[in-house]
């Protein structure tokens, strides 16, 4: 999968902000003593933007801005042959980030998407205005020996049901996951002690209520 596919399966704005919403917080009561979980989600990241973010502690990433004026779409592979650091002038692939609209350039020239010296952390980029009706991306060229890493890095985005999600929780965690208890959190219902039980019996919904709070996700 490339930019092109993600363009066609990443789901809309407002089922793509719940679904990362969800992520975080089921990452949360996973995950409830580390301060460097896989997936995050601050709607206060910024004033008018919120940010949800993926890292695998690999050095590879991904940012989703919600902004007023949409959402803007960042992902970078690490490995990709597409990264800048693979490139001599160390620069972005042509076409990732070249046709991005005035309405995220803040976005593109954040510092927080970027290393000490400026080069961007990009491999992949999408943007969706809320008055389109699909992803847009630039015109990008693919090399024949390798991706932008979209497939793998938006995967549980892409796919969207709660039975990925345990199926990669179950790895990435090394514990069984009760589905029941995912599809709770992915339908956006408040957040019950017996789901957090369910989910991790080794902690409660009030251990993990302000974490839970500060994503935005509801609380019952």
């Amino acid at each position: 999968m490339t930019v092109y596919d993600l363009s066609r399966r990443l789901p809309a704005i407002p089922r793509l902000r719940a679904l990362c919403r969800a992520l975080a917080t089921l990452d949360v009561v996973l995950d409830p003593g580390s301060d460097d979980r896989r997936h995050g989600h601050d709607p206060a990241w910024a004033p008018g933007a919120e940010l949800a973010s993926m890292r695998d502690g690999a050095g590879n990433e991904y940012s989703i801005v919600f902004t007023r004026a949409g959402a803007f779409v960042r992902g970078f592979d690490h490995e990709s042959p597409m990264s800048p650091y693979a490139t001599d002038d160390e620069r972005p692939w042509p076409g990732v980030l070249d046709a991005v609209p005035d309405a995220f350039r803040d976005c593109v020239e954040n510092p927080a998407f970027r290393d000490d010296t400026g080069t961007p952390h990009v491999t992949v980029c999408l943007w969706r205005e809320h008055r389109d009706s699909e992803w847009r991306h630039g015109p990008v060229t693919v090399p024949a020996d390798g991706d932008d890493g979209a497939g793998w890095l938006f995967g549980l985005l892409t796919d969207g049901t709660p039975e990925a999600f345990q199926d990669w929780a179950r790895d990435y965690y090394g514990t069984p996951i009760d589905l029941d208890a995912v599809r709770h959190v992915y339908a956006g219902r408040p957040l019950s002690a017996g789901v957090v039980t369910a989910l991790n019996p080794a902690t409660t919904l009030t251990a993990v209520a302000d974490r839970v709070a500060a994503i935005g996700y509801p609380l019952g």
